[in-house]
């Protein structure tokens, strides 16, 4: 059975343990590798016979369909495939550059969904809400507000991180993250992109956006504490480090691609970024007015690592694959009927009041009304959409609980 084993071609990482524990010599193989991880995981220095054994059982599986396999970043048991491909790939481990291939499949192989972002979003342009300046962070956000899935792990994360926000004490930081990665893995992209990476032309706007990831509580410390901290507390986080290895692999920078990626994909690279945020290096804008982003760390006092240190800060700071990314998704062009239908969408409400939340809540929950009664469809969401807006009981939290997160000033 091992013949057959070796000659599988890749797979998911746990039909692949799967099929390796069937088989008696892969099975002890891959057992004396999970003790050599575990090994180095706490520390221990291993004997010189221990050590050979190592290289031994990784060398062995160096053609197996186990060495190859991947995870995908929506799957189910994620943690567990994760903890199966760094079983196997646990020299790839010793420092930063080393983490050379991401656990991850190929977004391009990936299933996408298909969303119901354009027709929610001509809804929301529908509404003719008044002003004379658009404000597409505020626009993403109503869309989101929209669909059923987007709100309510929205509303988790936001009622989880805004509880206690400012204070190291009360600040859930662990439980912020984990509903920080459930938006960004189980949203379609259509969703959150549009609102971690839309234009803005003013303060206001960009501080929307800059607090999409309730900041006080996700990314800000009391005190910035040193990269090499934080990247240590990455590669002891199987979650931070298999997106770490992603965003390496997905955004690495090339000075002589037109594109400034090295994968000249800059979707990918956007895909690698969103996984970041909800892990111990969760990057993020560095103010209202720029579209720079960057960790929340310094590089004082880091000794003979200095460079090191900076190679780390400067992963997403200087990082023109990641600027270009960023920048080519917040200036996309809009096709002929997505321009006709942002005609119609602009506002400059000061949302500052109850008087203006009340006022687009109503507005929005009328047009999700006349929406309701001319779609029949027994999947239709709107009706959720507009109980949301007109404050009635859902099976949320309470509407109260993330207003001020999605209809203040932030």
């Amino acid at each position: 059975m091992t013949g057959d084993f070796l000659a599988l071609p890749r797979s998911d990482c746990i039909v692949a343990e799967q099929l390796c524990l069937l088989d008696s010599l892969c099975n002890a193989t891959y057992r004396t590798l999970e003790n050599c991880d575990l090994a180095k995981t706490r520390f221990v220095t291993l004997d010189h016979d221990s050590r050979v054994r190592c290289l031994n059982a990784e060398l062995y599986l160096g053609n197996s369909s186990l060495l190859h396999c991947k995870c995908h970043r929506r799957m189910k048991r994620q943690e567990h495939c994760l903890r199966i491909f760094w079983t196997v790939h646990s020299s790839m481990t010793d420092g930063y550059f080393n983490l050379e291939t991401s656990p991850y499949e190929n977004p391009a192989i990936e299933e996408h969904w298909k969303t119901d972002y354009n027709e929610l979003a001509a809804l929301v342009s529908g509404s003719q809400l008044a002003g004379d300046a658009t404000n597409p962070c505020l626009k993403a956000t109503h869309v989101c507000n929209l669909s059923k899935k987007c709100v309510r792990l929205r509303t988790d994360y936001a009622s989880i991180c805004t509880r206690g926000a400012g204070s190291e004490d009360m600040c859930d930081r662990r439980k912020c993250h984990r509903g920080l990665r459930n938006f960004f893995e189980k949203v379609p992209e259509d969703f959150t992109r549009r609102i971690l990476f839309c234009p803005c032309q003013d303060e206001l706007c960009g501080e929307r956006r800059r607090k999409t990831i309730v900041p006080d509580c996700s990314f800000q410390y009391s005190t910035k504490p040193n990269c090499l901290w934080l990247l240590d507390s990455c590669l002891e986080d199987r979650i931070c480090k298999s997106r770490l290895a992603d965003f390496q692999q997905n955004c690495q920078p090339a000075d002589m691609s037109p594109d400034g990626c090295s994968q000249h994909n800059h979707a990918a690279c956007l895909q690698a970024y969103m996984g970041m945020i909800g892990t111990p290096m969760t990057p993020n804008y560095i103010s209202n007015s720029s579209v720079e982003v960057s960790l929340w760390c310094t590089c004082e006092s880091s000794g003979n690592q200095k460079e090191k240190c900076d190679q780390i800060l400067g992963m997403f700071g200087s990082n023109k694959c990641l600027e270009n990314a960023i920048w080519s998704q917040m200036h996309q062009k809009l096709t002929g009927l997505e321009r006709q239908k942002d005609l119609y969408y602009s506002s400059s409400l000061s949302f500052q009041g109850d008087s203006a939340s009340t006022s687009l809540a109503s507005e929005v929950s009328q047009v999700a009304e006349v929406k309701t009664q001319q779609d029949t469809s027994e999947h239709s969401i709107l009706p959720m959409a507009s109980s949301v807006y007109s404050g009635a009981a859902v099976s949320w939290p309470s509407l109260s609980l993330f207003l001020p997160l999605l209809l203040s000033p932030l």
